[in-house]
């Protein structure tokens, strides 16, 4: 079980941002928020930059981020190498992105989901863990 997570928003996932960060504190898991304060303009690359290395250092095994659509913070934590951000709208394709592509970044948007499904997809993605098996690890490493 995960001990520790990182969330980061721009100004349109910072409701989000704060829900599932309560949501994760009240299942015993510490939390830290970084990015938008609130609604004022916050850029979603930041949001990402700000959250990227701390992965990175392993500091923080996973993180979560929110903007509005999802689209733009994982394209760019993607730019980063040892970072596979997976946009998930769904507890499936959540349970999918931690076992088949090992992700280490959960990304949603607030514009698209309830904070309902937000929990949902949260859940999956902890509780999942990433595949051992050869033909898993081997696609997983293609990614650099």
């Amino acid at each position: 079980m995960v001990k520790k997570l990182i969330f980061a928003s721009d100004h349109a996932g910072f409701n989000l941002r704060s829900h599932l960060a309560r949501y994760a504190e009240s299942k015993g898991i510490e939390v830290l928020e970084v990015g938008a304060s609130g609604p004022d303009p916050y850029d979603y690359p930041l949001a990402a930059d700000v959250l990227v290395p701390r992965i990175l250092t392993g500091e923080f095994e996973l993180g979560v981020l929110v903007c509005g659509s999802g689209i733009g913070v994982s394209i760019r934590a993607n730019r980063y190498p040892g970072i596979r951000a997976a946009e998930c709208w769904n507890e499936q394709v959540a349970r999918l992105a931690r076992n088949h592509n090992h992700a280490n970044v959960l990304c949603m948007g607030e514009r698209l989901i309830s904070a309902e499904t937000g929990e949902g997809i949260l859940d999956a993605f902890l509780d999942e863990q990433p595949a051992e098996e050869d033909r898993h690890r081997r696609r997983v490493s293609m990614l650099g």
